[in-house]
């Protein structure tokens, strides 16, 4: 089907029915969270992107996976610039805050959902 073709009235086409579902989930649009991570290296350098991952933007929080505790301080002390610099290469607010979990193995005994845990 092509996008531009018109749709009976009250139909919607599933990418504008999966955007109305994700602006009522909180969720930035797919474009967003593609073009930063395409930018990724750029906004945080190519060591910090080597250890870290943009994973989701969902009312204004960026989450940010890292592989060390280590790279979480590293970001939580960039947060203000990286946003700040996120919003001029991606040419929108990207968000208000960052969240950082740890991905990867859990260290033994310690409490996580899905190998992820947030790391504050």
């Amino acid at each position: 089907m092509s996008p531009d073709r018109d749709l009976p009235e009250g139909v919607r086409s599933v990418a504008d029915a999966l955007g109305v579902i994700g602006r009522d989930l909180g969720l930035a649009n797919p474009s967003v969270l593609a073009r930063l991570h395409a930018a990724w290296p750029e906004l945080v350098g190519p060591a910090l992107a080597g250890h870290t991952e943009p994973r989701s933007l969902r009312d204004g929080v960026l989450t940010v996976a890292v592989d060390a505790v280590g790279w979480a301080t590293q970001l939580r002390y960039l947060e203000s610039e990286l946003l700040r610099r996120a919003e001029e290469v991606i040419g929108e607010p990207v968000g208000n805050a960052v969240r950082v979990t740890q991905s990867g193995p859990e260290p033994p005994g310690a409490p996580g959902e899905n190998g992820t845990r947030l790391v504050r």
